[in-house]
């Protein structure tokens, strides 16, 4: 019998004693805080607002523990805050009919089309047979890895439809490049995510927040304007840095067998039926999303329309039950309850709370400064994109309203800079996916140069590049 070795958690066989310690704490603390007399506590920090904090204290330790399901935790401590009713029932359960939620089920379900017709893996192909150097067939793959943040509206998914990819090209290419590539495409993943509203689920959490606590949230047509630059600058650079930390020779000729990678993707040469509309259908969507103001029909009854046409009998590409499948139900009901938290904090007060006590600078670029910093770093210790966004950006608004600044510029770059989080293999799905290629050293040493690269492109683009595009600080 095989025993495996999990002696790297220094907590492992105590993990239930963890558990009931972290609990007690949170009993104590809400005990404490509902039999304090009133007068004891601070008049600009009201008992929910206390509450509010303790439950969301220890919802972020429960998100520091990598062992911990993230979605349960931010569940318990939605159903907490409302049985101690801070939080309104109603709008707890109201939080999963949400129009981020809506979009994303309908994303997902189109994402689901469009994969099955097979015209990603074309679109690799025709880029990855333009490459001449293995620099130029890293830029192209690049590229083409942005591109598919307007495909699929999740990383772990992006990076799941790049293995085969990967695993076709290891076949025509050098061990080292294969290697280099291997950790190219992961970290291209989770940089470009910030292209579209929907590349990630953190970036709806931010919408979500922003909505809820200024009236409006960010649409899909500002997002592309606002993150599509940063992603392409910002790929493009990482792409720089793989193949300089690689190794590998940037100039030395290369020529890719597109037949043979076409025979192993199951490609045909002429474009079938259904890519054909699988792609028209995707553009008039991507289309419609970016022209919101204008026909004024909401993107979630767009994705909602295109989700039906992509599963119907004669016109779709997917069975609906195999589209449904595809849909990460987790990681709605996580979106559901951290903007019910988002919620709580801000109602409550606790948001304003910390953001005059512990997050506002003398000015506006200490502020900038100081989120993209926090926001680079907090991967360390909240390992979930989604998460760090719900920890974060409930306390950047307040305090970005507190100094003058623009919300919606702070709140963007934060969600910027958390797009950096490729320090360990544990830190993404994606890194993850691609570990036999991302060994632990190889990722520290590219880490340490991209992260304050990212970080400082982050600042760059706050303060020159976005007011161009009407993001101003």
């Amino acid at each position: 019998m095989q025993v495996e070795d999990v002696g790297a958690d220094p907590v492992d066989g105590r993990g239930w004693a963890v558990g009931f310690t972290l609990a007690g704490v949170g009993v104590f603390g809400v005990l404490a805080v509902l039999t304090v007399p009133d007068p004891a506590l601070d008049g600009s920090l009201s008992r929910d607002a206390l509450l509010t904090l303790v439950v969301f204290g220890a919802a972020i330790i429960g998100w520091t523990r990598s062992r911990t399901d993230d979605t349960f935790v931010a569940l318990l401590a939605a159903a907490v805050l409302a049985v101690l009713g801070v939080l309104e029932s109603e709008r707890l359960f109201a939080a999963l009919g949400e129009d981020q939620v809506w979009l994303l089920v309908a994303a997902f379900m189109l994402a689901a089309g469009v994969n099955r017709t097979g015209l990603p893996a074309r679109m690799a192909l025709a880029l990855a047979g333009r490459a001449r150097t293995p620099r130029s067939l890293c830029h192209l793959l690049t590229l083409g890895l942005v591109g598919t943040a307007l495909l699929i509206p999740s990383t772990s998914g992006r990076a799941a439809m790049a293995l085969p990819l990967h695993r076709a090209l290891a076949s025509a290419l050098p061990d080292r490049l294969v290697r280099t590539v291997g950790l190219l495409v992961p970290v291209v993943v989770l940089l470009s995510a910030i292209a579209t509203l929907t590349g990630a689920g953190a970036h709806l959490i931010t919408s979500q927040v922003l909505a809820a606590t200024t009236g409006e949230g960010i649409s899909f047509g500002w997002w592309l304007v606002w993150g599509l630059p940063f992603a392409l600058v910002s790929s493009h650079l990482a792409a720089e840095l793989v193949l300089w930390t690689g190794g590998a020779d940037r100039r030395a000729p290369l020529r890719v067998d597109v037949a043979a990678l076409r025979a192993r993707l199951d490609v045909p040469e002429r474009l079938r039926p259904a890519e054909v509309r699988a792609g028209a259908l995707l553009a008039v969507v991507v289309l419609l999303w970016s022209t919101e103001p204008w026909h004024g029909l909401p993107p979630a009854l767009v994705a909602l329309g295109a989700a039906l046409l992509v599963t119907s009998p004669r016109f779709g590409t997917v069975p609906m039950k195999a589209a449904v499948g595809e849909i990460p139900w987790s990681l709605l009901l996580f979106m559901a309850a951290t903007g019910a938290l988002g919620t709580a904090l801000t109602d409550s007060g606790a948001a304003r709370w910390i953001a005059e006590h512990a997050l506002i600078g003398e000015g506006l670029v200490p502020l900038l400064i100081a989120v993209v910093v926090l926001s680079t770093a907090l991967h360390l210790l909240v390992t979930s994109r989604s998460a760090r966004s719900a920890v974060l950006i409930p306390l950047l608004v307040p305090a970005a309203l507190a100094v003058g600044a623009n919300p919606v510029a702070v709140a963007f770059a934060s969600t910027a800079a958390a797009g950096f989080c490729h320090t360990l293999p544990s830190s993404a799905k994606p890194l993850a996916m691609f570990a036999e290629h991302c060994a632990p050293r190889e990722l520290r040493r590219l880490a340490l140069v991209l992260g304050p690269v990212t970080a400082g492109l982050v600042v760059l683009f706050a303060l020159l590049i976005w007011p161009l595009l009407s993001l101003s600080l």
